[in-house]
């Protein structure tokens, strides 16, 4: 815990006691203080008198959390890509055919495919990867959205109630991502995804925005975020760096496939960012990038390291090349564009 954070308790000497007796009698060992702090969190809820509405809504989220991460836990280490896209659209639309063939490629190259479990480009998603290698994700609906009867008895699908748990675990636990075109919960998920890239709040991934040949779909799309969003300011020119419009199969799975061909993943030690890779840049090569990528260091510039203190102390990835940088936490699309510069390195 921080020093400068203060613990989060009941407030409740007695309880809180409780509450730690609680988390003996289950043996729990790990990760301690964040358990505490959700009983804690239980026990202000009770104490809150909250209505039923906001305890129903919590109790649900957390045990379709709970659920889903079970589910997710033993493919931990197997990279998984999500697919959005329409659920109505139809088998022999050829943009069913785009989705199955894009998950039968990236399930030959080791890839798990993750969509929200329903008809349309989910079903096809499911049908091309096979379902030994899909996770589902589905939403309860009054209407249009029974899982795919692919997955209906897999033990990897998980139904859930709320867009936003639904939503959360679509996109958590994807290392790569690829849209079909589809109506307004396949863009909202989009857009929510874009976002998550451009503030930081999600690690940096490939995103491929996949028609048919000939399609207008995100070509119009990509022309609204151009002429309406960048030329009035209200997003930066680079944001157009998260994604990759195209309407090749090859093409989308060497987007997502390629983007972890040197780079690997980031963490912060304290302010520093760490981008770990697989080889580092030649003295040259680093030279240039300090160039290219001045204005996203706050401080200093890039620099090859060793591991720090903290990634030796939790043995993270010590096998790994590093550099390291004073981010200013701002310009997600320039530092996608610097792991892109990374991922061409010789």
């Amino acid at each position: 815990m921080s020093p400068n954070r203060t613990r989060y308790r009941t407030g409740d000497p007695q309880i809180d006691e409780r509450l730690t007796e609680l988390l003996d009698a289950l043996d729990v060992r790990e990760n301690r203080d964040q358990l505490m702090e959700i009983l804690t969190s239980v026990a202000l809820l009770a104490d809150d008198e909250s209505d039923r509405l906001n305890l129903k809504i919590t109790n649900s989220a957390l045990k379709e959390m709970r659920l889903a991460f079970k589910v997710f836990e033993p493919y931990t280490d197997v990279p998984k890509v999500t697919i959005f896209g329409s659920a109505r659209t139809l088998p022999d639309d050829p943009l069913y055919a785009q989705a199955r063939n894009l998950a039968t490629v990236l399930a030959g190259e080791g890839w798990m495919v993750v969509t929200g479990a329903g008809p349309g480009i989910m079903a096809a998603g499911v049908e091309g990867a096979g379902v030994e290698r899909s996770i589902g994700i589905n939403i309860r609906l009054p209407f249009e959205q029974e899982p795919t009867p692919l997955l209906a008895t897999d033990p990897k699908l998980v139904d859930m109630k709320y867009f936003f748990t639904r939503k959360l675990m679509l996109m958590k636990e994807s290392a790569g991502f690829a849209v079909l075109p589809g109506g307004f919960g396949t863009l909202d998920e989009a857009f929510e995804l874009l976002t998550l890239l451009q503030t930081g709040k999600a690690a940096p991934a490939p995103v491929v925005l996949l028609d048919v040949p000939g399609g207008t779909y995100w070509k119009s799309w990509g022309r609204f975020v151009t002429d309406e969003l960048a030329t009035r300011g209200v997003i930066d020119p680079d944001d157009h760096s998260f994604y990759l419009i195209t309407d090749n199969v090859e093409a989308a799975s060497a987007e997502i496939r390629g983007f972890y061909r040197n780079y690997h993943s980031i963490r912060y030690v304290g302010d520093t960012l760490v981008i770990r890779i697989r080889r580092a840049p030649a003295p040259a090569r680093l030279e240039q990038l300090n160039e290219e990528f001045a204005d996203i260091c706050i401080k200093g510039g890039i620099e090859v390291t060793d591991p720090l203190p903290a990634e030796v102390s939790g043995d993270d990835r010590l096998d790994l090349e590093r550099v390291k940088l004073a981010f200013d936490k701002h310009h997600y699309g320039r530092l996608r564009q610097l792991i892109d510069a990374l991922n061409a390195l010789d």
